[in-house]
């Protein structure tokens, strides 16, 4: 009895040693942007990948070639944090590195749909969406060819769950009008001719929870928002920020820096968003605002360089892939 007692002790103990990897597996974030192995104008793509292999597309914009991007591969579910153009994509490049980094070169037109609608309906994937942007996606997506379930509404407060990640949406201080691009008949033109565009309800942005326990927080295009301390940082306890850093129609480097430093604390921070060629060979470029968020930010900043990908534990260290420079 004794034997057979300590054999199971052992082997309980080799099975306790054998999930240990597991469940201390990294998430792993992939930026897709314009150029390859830099960060461009109008890079705002990732992906980001569970543990578990749940794969979720993070503002496709421009930057993803099209729903046959073979940098894509599986993807799970699709988040937009708002529908304007660079985000929700009006344009792509059919081919890498086109153009210049500061101005890359899309030579396809994606209007009146979009490039996130099609990579949702050529990847089966979900579609988390809030503000009124359920119902105009609930019509688009079948009219694209998709089915309308994929839709899925996502309001301040709620939480979804897509294999082992936990989905929130949470606010951005941002607009969301929809161009008349994307928009078709009597309605686009009468739109385009009075200089306006259709609001569909409020920007946001999300916070996701992996199955390893980290928690990122995705800012969307925002300003500063009390949320970023009483409910990013309190109730979410965010360890690792993706945050839009580009000025005018979002926050600029120092108010940036201000939302990491004094409202989000987390671990460490990708900026995203820039509008500007922040990097050339990979190496980030003095004289430009990520540079002066970077030197402004009291935690590692990693800068989402296109296709390269970053691992990051629970709490929100960075273990493989990351450029801090």
């Amino acid at each position: 009895m004794m034997r057979t007692t300590l054999l199971m002790t052992a082997l309980c103990g080799l099975m306790g040693l054998a999930v240990q990897p597991a469940l201390a597996a990294n998430v792993k974030i992939t930026p897709l942007g314009s150029h390859d192995g830099e960060f461009c104008a109008l890079d705002r793509a990732m992906i980001f990948e569970d543990p578990d292999g749940t794969r979720i597309l993070y503002d496709a914009g421009r930057t993803v070639r099209g729903a046959d991007d073979p940098r894509l591969g599986k993807i799970d579910g699709v988040l937009l944090s708002h529908a304007h153009g660079d985000h929700l994509g009006d344009i792509h490049a059919s081919k890498a590195n086109a153009g210049d980094c500061g101005k890359p070169d899309f030579d396809v037109t994606d209007t009146p749909g979009s490039n996130t609608e099609k990579v949702v309906v050529a990847k089966k994937a979900k579609f988390f969406v809030g503000g009124e942007m359920n119902s105009f996606f609930g019509v688009r997506i079948p009219a694209a060819g998709g089915d309308k379930a994929q839709v899925v509404t996502l309001r301040f407060g709620a939480m979804n769950k897509l294999g082992g990640v936990s989905i929130w949406s949470v606010p951005a201080a941002h607009s969301n009008g929809v161009s008349p691009a994307f928009l078709s008949g009597d309605l686009a033109k009468q739109m385009q001719a009075n200089g306006l565009t259709a609001d569909l309800g409020p920007a946001g942005g999300y916070v996701l929870r992996f199955s390893n326990g980290l928690a990122v927080y995705l800012s969307g295009d925002t300003g500063v928002i009390a949320d970023q301390e009483a409910v990013i940082r309190r109730e979410f306890q965010a360890k690792l920020a993706v945050l839009n850093i580009g000025d005018v129609f979002t926050t600029g480097p120092a108010t940036a820096a201000y939302v990491i430093n004094d409202l989000v604390k987390p671990a460490a921070v990708i900026p995203s968003h820039a509008n500007e060629a922040a990097t050339k060979d990979g190496k980030l470029l003095p004289n430009t605002k990520t540079a002066a968020f970077k030197a402004a930010v009291h935690v590692p900043v990693y800068l989402p360089l296109s296709g390269k990908t970053m691992e990051f534990d629970a709490s929100g260290k960075c273990t493989a892939g990351c450029s801090a420079q």
